[in-house]
Parts: structure tokens; sequence; C-alpha cells
């Protein structure tokens, strides 16, 4: 029964769509992060965007060779790592809290995001300064690297 206690703990760490919109104030169609798979606080996140064919951007990027824009690809990133920072912070949200992307260095994209997909979404902490998070990110699919970058989020009250 040991497994048992630890599915119990690793389970804990995982959050649903209602817990996760309970976080971002983003909805259709900017939500970006599906499941959170794995939560550390102040450490790491991994979460999953599941790509389908009837997602607004398709129809125009591009007509009959769908792929998912990097830019969106970055976003969902930036949401995965705000999950993180909210996670970390300890406080409770209010409807007024919100993380603002504020930079991004060495954004690289290797291998190209279709429907049928699923973007594996992982950040790391790589330090906090003065209210600036700073992470590294990386979008896998099938375990091959899609995307990664560092990014720069902060925590405002509106």
């Amino acid at each position: 029964m040991a497994t048992e206690s630890t599915t119990t703990s690793a389970a804990s760490s995982a959050m649903d769509i209602t817990e996760i919109m309970k976080y971002l104030p983003h909805r259709y169609p900017f939500l970006l992060v599906d499941r959170v798979l794995e939560l550390v606080p102040n450490e790491r996140i991994v979460a999953l965007k599941n790509i389908t064919m009837n997602e607004p951007q398709f129809p125009g990027h591009f007509p009959n060779h769908p792929v998912m824009p990097g830019v969106l690809m970055i976003e969902a990133l930036a949401q995965t790592a705000g999950l993180l920072a909210f996670k970390s912070g300890g406080n409770e949200i209010s409807p007024n809290s919100v993380v603002y992307f504020v930079g991004i260095d060495g954004a690289r994209f290797k291998r190209p995001v279709v429907p049928g997909d699923q973007l594996r979404m992982e950040a790391s902490v790589l330090r906090v300064t003065r209210g600036i998070w700073k992470f590294a990110v990386k979008g896998t699919v099938d375990g091959q690297t899609a995307c990664e970058a560092e990014l720069m989020c902060t925590l405002k009250e509106l």
C-alpha cells in the first residue's frame, strides 16, 4: 500500500481545468493550459495543452497546413509559469491578481506543433528578484523539444 500514499501525494499537486481557472484570468479562446500534472511550489511545474483542429487560429495559420503559432506556444508556457508563480506565492488569490508577462530571452522553435499533438509544458524557477520571476520553460511533443525560452513574469494587483 506504499504506492497508494505516493500516488496521493503526487496527485495533490495536480490541477484540473476548474482549479486552473481559479488562478488564470484567461478564458476561451485564450486559456492555453488544460491540465497540470505536477507542481512543486518555488521549483517547477509540468502542464499539458491539447492541440485540436477546432481552435480559432488554424483556419488562418496556415490554411491546408495547420501549425500552432510560436507566439501561442510562448503564451501557453507563460500561463504555465504564471500558475507556478501564483501557487508559490503563498497568498490567497484575489479577483484583482494578475501575472504579467514582462520579458523573454532566447526563444527557440525546434519543431512544428500541429492538431492532434499534446504540448507538454515545463517551467522551472531560475530566480525571483524584486518581484520579477524568471523561468526556464520548455515545450515538448512526444519527447521532442518544440520550443524553449527564458521568461520573466511579475504578480500584480489591479
